[in-house]
């Protein structure tokens, strides 16, 4: 097994695309997917320092498909008058997903690849200049990269877990629901002016197009009046409904309880 760290938007985009066959092996989310993760990457990153992004990732043979990726992003932040290098997975602060599921993952061939993706995220760690900051989040409980990285990051790696809510699903038999990517431009625009908090109008837009075009968003509307009065916005896992955001008088959905999530926070000086 090989260990090897890639940097630059371009570079890591080739390892998502490479890692395709492992991801749906796996079965990760659509958050966790090449479009998604293409997406993020290229999002633009709030008003803070240039953010860097790279790819820890493990392979059987060099330059092969990948066994196991970890997707960073890590910018310098001013915490307490000393400058720190935060480190996160790629998207963790990007477009909001459809809510209730884990959205990130490390994903990981096996228990040995999940060992060694660990100790390659240590490492990445341990060259940072200065101090820095891990912050994991949006992880489902029992990832294995997660607990071999914090056995080897030891007594000041925490662990918090929480429990999401999801959305259900209340436009009922009345919404006229299709896939269709033309019929989505009509309705986009109304979409967008209910879009989530905090979330970029263009970064919405370009993932709404681009998971309709692979046939994997579904737009549901309730018209009334010659206007649309509610309406929702569903990613499609294969046969899983992940309902993302919507509008109406309930925002054309309800919530219930989600699944559990993990985060592993550590801090550390680097070289």
């Amino acid at each position: 097994m090989f260990t090897r760290v890639v940097e630059g938007r371009a570079r890591v985009v080739r390892e998502i695309r490479a890692a395709g066959p492992l991801l749906s092996e796996l079965a990760v989310p659509t958050t966790a997917r090449g479009p998604w993760l293409a997406a993020a990457l290229h999002a633009a990153p709030p008003p803070a320092r240039r953010a860097r992004h790279r790819a820890v990732v493990v392979e059987a043979h060099r330059h092969g498909r990948p066994a196991g990726l970890a997707l960073l992003t890590s910018r310098s932040q001013l915490r307490r008058g000393r400058l720190v290098t935060v480190v996160r997975l790629l998207g963790d602060d990007g477009v909001p997903g459809p809510p209730g599921s884990a959205p990130r993952r490390l994903p990981a061939a096996d228990p040995e690849v999940a060992g060694l993706l660990a100790e390659g995220i240590s490492d990445l760690l341990a060259g940072v200049r200065g101090r820095w900051q891990l912050d994991l989040s949006g992880l489902p409980l029992g990832d294995p990269v997660l607990a071999a990285l914090g056995a080897r990051l030891g007594t000041g790696a925490v662990f918090r877990s929480s429990r999401s809510r999801s959305l259900v699903d209340t436009l009922g038999t009345g919404a006229l629901r299709s896939t269709d990517p033309a019929l989505l431009e009509d309705r986009l625009p109304v979409f967008l002016d209910h879009r989530p908090a905090g979330a970029r109008r263009a970064d919405l837009r370009a993932l709404a197009r681009v998971h309709a075009a692979a046939g994997q968003l579904e737009h549901a509307v309730v018209p009334a009046g010659g206007v649309l009065t509610a309406g929702l916005l569903t990613l499609l896992d294969g046969p899983v409904r992940r309902p993302w955001w919507g509008f109406g008088p309930d925002g054309g959905s309800d919530d219930a309880p989600g699944q559990p999530w993990v985060s592993l926070t550590a801090s550390g000086q680097g070289r």
